[in-house]
Formats: C-alpha cells, sequence, structure tokens
C-alpha cells in the first residue's frame, strides 16, 4: 500500500530502520568483514554481497575451488534487499511471459525459466540443509487473496492464463472463500489462488549462513569497500605493463579480473553510467510484536502460507517463526534522482498506511504494537523483466531486475551466471532472461513523474474497485500503459 492514503490512522513504530528486524531478531548484526587490503587480482571480481553475489560466489567455489573468486561489499553482506526483503522464496517470474517468450526461445524458454524457477526452492532448502543454515525456511506454499470482486476477477483471469501457459492444478489453483478461510481468515476474503511453489524464509538467517558458506568455500568477502567504478578488460597490457583483465575500482585500489560482475540490484544507481539501468524502487514493512494463542486462533494460518493481495498497490506479508505478522507494501514507491534509504528509514506515513491495512486484513491482530518499521530498494529494469548476462569478450557480467522476485530468482541466476563464466553450455545458459537486454529509464524529471503518477494511477484504481466493481478500473489500466506493462 501507499503512504499517500489518507485514511490511515497515525502510528508509529517502536523502532525504525537499523536496517530491518530481520537483523534485530537475530540478535545482533554479523561481526564486520575486514575491508580490502590493498589492489589485487582474481579470477572472478563479484560487486555487492547480497543474494545474487553471494550465491554466485558460492556456486563458483563449488564448482572449481581452485579460482580466486573475491566479493566486494560496499556496507556489510546482506545490507541491501537481502536482508530485508518480505521473506518469499517465491517461484514467481521476474518479468513478463510474453516480453521472455520474444526469446528464440519462445514459449519452451518461457516454461523453462518457470519450471527451474520452481525447482529452486528445492534447491535453496537442500543448501541450507547441507550448510547446516537455519533460515527458518517452511514451504507452506503462496497465497494471492482477492478482497473485492475486482480483485477476484483479475485471479480468475489470472488463472486462465497460467492453464494456457501450461500450469497445472498441482502448480496453482483457485480456492473459494470458505477454503480459504480454511487456511487463514483474511477480512473480506473472497477467494484466492494458491501456489505451493513458495516458501517463508528469514531473510538475514539466509543471507548470513550463505556468506559463512561461501566464505567456507574459499571465497573471499570484503566489507566497507564501495565500488567506484567497473571498466571493461583492454584489448591488451597498457603501457605499464598492467593486467589487461576487467577492473572494479576502489578507494582501496583496484581488483583485475578476468570477469567482474555486477549484482548490486536497487544500488546499482550508485555507480557511473548505470543511473538509469534500473529504478531502485523503495519498499515498506512492519513487523507486529508476537501474537498470542488465542489471537492465532482467530486468524489460523497454521501452514505459514505466504500472503500477498490481489490490489494494484499491493501488501505482502508473512507469519514469522516467533508468531509476528511482517507485512510489507509500497511507501514512497520512488525518491528523486534514483535517491535510496538511510539505514532503512521509513516515512512515518508508509507506517500508518501498513497498519491499516494489517487492521483491514487481520482485525485481531489490530491492538497490537507494531514493533519495528523499515524499508529497501528493489532493482525494476524499464521492462520490467530481470537479465543475466555475462560477456567474455569485455570481462563484465551482472545478475538482476528481479521486480521484487528476487529471493529465489537471484539463486538460479547465481548458478546461470557461474555457468556462463565457466564456459559451460547448460540448461540454464539458453534461458529466456540470458543476454536479456532492456531500454534505459528516462531521464529526470520524467522519472519522477511517472513514477509516482504511476502510483497515483493505481491508488484511485484501489479506491474505485473498493465501492464493488467487479471490472479492473480503467484507471489501472492506464497505469500499466505508463509502466510499460503488457
Amino acid at each position: 500500500m501507499d503512504s499517500s492514503d489518507g485514511d490511515a490512522k497515525p502510528v508509529t513504530a517502536e523502532r525504525n530502520g537499523d536496517v530491518s528486524f530481520w537483523w534485530r531478531a537475530r540478535g545482533s548484526f554479523p561481526p564486520r568483514r575486514p575491508s580490502l587490503p590493498g589492489p589485487t587480482s582474481a579470477d572472478v571480481c563479484i560487486v555487492g554481497a547480497g543474494f545474487t553475489g553471494l550465491w554466485t560466489a558460492y556456486y563458483l567455489k563449488r564448482a572449481e575451488p581452485s579460482l580466486r573468486v573475491v566479493v566486494l561489499e560496499a556496507a556489510f553482506a546482506g545490507f541491501g534487499a537481502s536482508g530485508r526483503n518480505g521473506g518469499w522464496l517465491t517461484s514467481a517470474l521476474p518479468g513478463s511471459r510474453d516480453r521472455y517468450a520474444r526469446h528464440p526461445a519462445g514459449r519452451a524458454g518461457v516454461l523453462d525459466l518457470q519450471r527451474q524457477l520452481q525447482q529452486t526452492i528445492g534447491e535453496v532448502a537442500r543448501v541450507c540443509h547441507a550448510e547446516d543454515i537455519d533460515a527458518d525456511l517452511v514451504q507452506g506454499g503462496e497465497l494471492a487473496v482477492a478482497t473485492t470482486p475486482a480483485q477476484d476477477e483479475r485471479l480468475k483471469a489470472e488463472l486462465a492464463a497460467d492453464r494456457e501457459w501450461g500450469l497445472s492444478e498441482e502448480d496453482v489453483r483457485y480456492l473459494s472463500a470458505a477454503e480459504l478461510a480454511a487456511r487463514v481468515r483474511v477480512a473480506g476474503g473472497m477467494g484466492a489462488l494458491y501456489s505451493p511453489h513458495c516458501a517463508r524464509i528469514q531473510p538475514a538467517k539466509l543471507v548470513t549462513g550463505l556468506a559463512e558458506a561461501a566464505e567456507r568455500a574459499g571465497a573471499e568477502i570484503y566489507e566497507a569497500t564501495p565500488v567506484t567504478r567497473i571498466l571493461p578488460r583492454r584489448a591488451g597490457p597498457g603501457l605499464d605493463g598492467a593486467a589487461s583483465g576487467a577492473r572494479a575500482c576502489t578507494v582501496f585500489g583496484d581488483v583485475t579480473a578476468q570477469f567482474v560482475l555486477r549484482a548490486t540490484e536497487g544500488f546499482t544507481s550508485r555507480l557511473p553510467g548505470q543511473r538509469r539501468e534500473l529504478l531502485p524502487m523503495n519498499s515498506s514493512m512492519i513487523v507486529t510484536e508476537p501474537l498470542d494463542d488465542e489471537t492465532w486462533q482467530q486468524i489460523g494460518w497454521n501452514g505459514r502460507e505466504t500472503i500477498g493481495d490481489s490490489a494494484h498497490v499491493y501488501m505482502y506479508a508473512q507469519r514469522t517463526s516467533d508468531d509476528r505478522i511482517a507485512i510489507g507494501g509500497r511507501g514512497i514507491p520512488y525518491r528523486f534522482g534514483s535517491g535510496v534509504d538511510h539505514r532503512g528509514v521509513t516515512q512515518p506515513a508508509a507506517v500508518s498506511t501498513l497498519a491499516q491495512v494489517l487492521r483491514d486484513l487481520f482485525p485481531p491482530a489490530a491492538h497490537y504494537r507494531i514493533d519495528h518499521a523499515w524499508c529497501g530498494v528493489l532493482g525494476v529494469p524499464r521492462d520490467w523483466c530481470a537479465t543475466v548476462t555475462a560477456d567474455p569478450a569485455s570481462g563484465l557480467g551482472w545478475a538482476g531486475g528481479y521486480t521484487g522476485h528476487g529471493v529465489a530468482a537471484a539463486n538460479l541466476a547465481a548458478r546461470t551466471l557461474a555457468d556462463l563464466v565457466a564456459g559451460r553450455s547448460t540448461e540454464r545458459t539458453v534461458l529466456p532472461w540470458v543476454g536479456h537486454r532492456a531500454r534505459r529509464w528516462e531521464p529526470e524529471p520524467l522519472r519522477w513523474v511517472g513514477v509516482h503518477s504511476l502510483y497515483a494511477l493505481y491508488r484511485a484504481a484501489d479506491h474505485a474497485e473498493a465501492g464493488g466493481s467487479a471490472r479492473t478500473s480503467p484507471l489501472a489500466r492506464v497505469g500499466d500503459r505508463i509502466s510499460g506493462i503488457p
């Protein structure tokens, strides 16, 4: 939901920012790793120690232990979206099926990408077991809930499209209001789509365990080491005799490598020349204090499914391992000039709006205290489709643009990057997001005006649909055209 909803009652959180609740729930931040000690060389240098960068380092070292893999992180491992997200390990496609189908692999390639994302849930669970990572992982599935007739009609249309694309009853099915209530009692719930291909996780626990697993495999992680520039490979040795690899430049010296891989997602705009590549979309979250047993008996939610609604300005939620409700949505959707937050501090209005969403959907939880609020940014390409690329000629590669579906997608993208870097031809290297390119975002102020106009239209559409119309508001269709969503 958007923070501009004037109907929300003022609500404050006990804590705002401090990166995220997930880090606080661990008990403490992990000990800081050292910064890069000076100029060095590596086989592979990875910029960004979030899920994409850490999974890539892990798989590279597991496949070829002799490689020297260096990971550079501006803050600490998991500082960005990887340690702040809603905790959905979902197989949802990070982009448009129709756009991916324009790839030479066509519809078959899209279905293969979907299948591999579904299998990624099990792959993450396998690594967690093998590496003794306790990420509070529970594969309870995913519920997309309708609370208005228009939302319900959109769910049914989405199901019809899923069937047309070959998804079976085992992949996704419609639940009636009674079937939904048997799982979780959402106020006004008219129906839902249920998919088993999703798990709840605790993001900070997963990213911490993954960083430690990558280090055990032999990867080197340097924190508090901002990369100021990424340069492609030169044609040959320079006049100074320096190596001709690609370079990641830092204040502590350059890392020269055969490949430099960018895994910076929503923070990509901070790199020179990259300000318009990925738009840093803002998302906010709140979490309640723990709910008592009597309240949970009223709500249900014993399956620990992840829950989202079907509004245009949507929410996403989970029941945490210690029986809180964590719920998120859009705060200020975009900051002028591709700005990002300061250590997760979110706007008071966003806290109030999300608290109202909580009260509306789960009335038995209305009187519980909001313990923590925070925000972060996710990376959005202009066509809303993720990409995985590695170019041997320049020595540069990158992955990202997951549009909020990155917890599982980052794992598959990382395995794909590892294959591309190694020159292996696999079922992953022919997926339709490999080599995909989107046009750049518009310059300011068009970028700011466009995004804020988009969400103003979506808010207005949600308000109109709340009146009971069974048809999607035309305002939302105008918003879709502005966004570029087909």
